[in-house]
């Protein structure tokens, strides 16, 4: 039986898409591995809201339009933050525990916020948190039901209607599924470069998908790298949360010395672009694999209680961070830029949806203020939401059980879309944190014969889009164009009908 509404992803915007669709409908929510395995699970820093009592949503929404460096959609983050209180008290409504200070919401401090805006859950446990409130919600609600270990290999189009091919991995099948609305919240990208913080799962799938449905894909070269992710051999690149430089971890070179006031007068607490190049910049300088992240110098039993989650990781891999400075380099952690979409959702194919990471409205601009992802997934996962309903009421008349055919390709080789090439490699070393043109047509020139695995894909669409991009923005740095320029203060957008643009 096909569902009325499908919603590939089972993270933070997914889930909140589908408990506002269960009162319209049967809502199908399917994953590509276990249904806890989304990067809304490893969001460790917090959730930005604009609720304590020195902080004003207009004050929440200088900080995001600084730290996107002029890209920014002014409608879109007055919508993250004005929608963003509400959003909140739901949550707690539904059961989400925060951390608090006695009856009060506890507020902490990450970077180029000029407030105390950063609510926690189990200290460095927010996303999970979140996943967890919103699954069970999900799951109380008789209308959705649940798929894991369900892949999306393609989407299905055909005059207006929508659907997807899936494949079981227990069975060994593919199968499609038709709805009167698709929503894509596949989360991001990360794993298409050889260092990232992200999960498995976040190989660009929904980009590729949606790309190859015609959809248009905006602002795909500006990615966010991390500054501090664990730098150990043998262990995976483990983020380790801003809220550690928002409690006073200080960043050491290899001689022991802070270097951060040399590139930024906010220090540690600079925006992440500015860090993650300063950390670059000096590893080139000292030639060394990684700088140090010192904590140190905080009272011991302040990380192990503040940071249970990050203490345990790092002691597992020999290092204890009350007595140690943790090895730490940077590495690729999420995508400003995805699936074009308005303020509901909507793309510009029909009936086709998108939201949180995979998704592009614009509200992060060229480099996302830390800690709005998650605000992101739980505000416009509910606009969708509400959008995919309205969608459905003018397919009141569209048969469920109609055939599709995705006309595109075979069915082996959408199985087959796993990181088959050299892709990790050419994008991290090509189109990673520092950036040229030289770099970029070669890379180009290596992803285009991969191009029909979806991580080459999303790689080849950053290649192309930063080659376009003559300029230095936020996460975009080029060292052939350093500078900002004003007439490139637009949006980069690509379908696989027209090449890059800016409008």
């Amino acid at each position: 039986m096909n569902p009325d509404f499908l919603v590939i992803g089972a993270g933070v915007a997914g889930l909140r898409a589908a408990i506002e669709l269960a009162g319209a409908g049967q809502v199908l929510v399917v994953a590509k591995d276990s249904l806890r395995e989304s990067s809304s699970e490893y969001a460790q820093g917090g959730i930005a809201v604009a609720l304590s009592d020195d902080d004003e949503v207009e004050l929440h929404e200088q900080d995001t339009l600084y730290a996107g460096d002029g890209l920014c959609n002014p409608t879109a983050v007055r919508t993250l933050v004005e929608e963003g209180p509400a959003a909140i008290q739901e949550l707690i409504e539904w059961g989400a525990e925060f951390d608090r200070e006695g009856a009060k919401l506890a507020f902490t401090r990450e970077a180029a916020h000029s407030r105390n805006r950063i609510l926690h859950a189990h200290g460095d446990s927010t996303g999970r948190e979140i996943a967890r409130t919103l699954y069970h919600k999900a799951a109380s609600l008789p209308n959705v039901t649940f798929r894991s270990y369900a892949a999306t290999t393609d989407l299905l189009l055909d005059d207006g209607a929508v659907g997807a091919l899936l494949y079981d991995a227990a069975a060994q099948r593919e199968e499609a599924v038709h709805a009167r609305a698709v929503l894509l919240a596949t989360g991001g990208l990360g794993c298409v470069f050889l260092n990232t913080t992200n999960p498995d799962v976040a190989t660009g799938d929904g980009v590729a998908m949606a790309y190859r449905a015609g959809a248009e894909i905006g602002d795909i070269e500006f990615v966010q790298f991390h500054p501090t992710a664990l730098h150990v051999e043998g262990a995976p690149r483990f983020l380790l949360s801003e809220a550690l430089r928002g409690e006073g971890a200080q960043l050491r070179n290899q001689d022991g010395e802070r270097f951060m006031e040399r590139y930024h007068p906010m220090k540690e607490l600079a925006p992440r672009d500015v860090v993650a190049r300063a950390i670059v910049s000096e590893m080139n300088r000292t030639s060394a694999p990684h700088v140090f992240l010192d904590l140190t110098h905080r009272e011991r039993g302040f990380a192990r209680g503040r940071f249970p989650r990050i203490y345990e990781t790092c002691l597992r891999y020999g290092i204890d961070i009350e007595r140690q400075a943790v090895p730490v380099a940077p590495a690729a952690h999420y995508a400003m830029g995805g699936v074009w979409t308005d303020l509901d959702g909507r793309t510009s194919v029909e009936r086709l949806f998108a939201a949180g990471e995979v998704a592009c409205t614009g509200v992060h601009g060229a480099n996302r203020l830390a800690s709005n992802s998650l605000l992101e997934g739980v505000v416009f996962g509910a606009r969708a939401g509400r959008a995919m309903r309205e969608a459905a009421d003018l397919a009141a008349n569209y048969d469920r059980e109609e055939p599709m055919e995705s006309g595109r390709l075979t069915p082996a080789d959408r199985r087959q879309k796993t990181i088959g090439c050299p892709t990790q490699r050419i994008a991290w070393d090509k189109c990673g944190i520092v950036r040229d043109a030289a770099g970029l047509r070669e890379a180009c020139l290596q992803l285009e014969p991969h191009a029909h695995e979806n991580a080459a894909q999303v790689a080849l669409l950053i290649a192309r889009c930063a080659l376009a991009r003559e300029e230095s923005r936020g996460a975009h740095f080029r060292t052939d164009y350093p500078e900002k320029r004003s007439e490139l203060a637009r949006h980069s957008v690509v379908s696989k009908d027209a090449d890059v643009a800016f409008r």
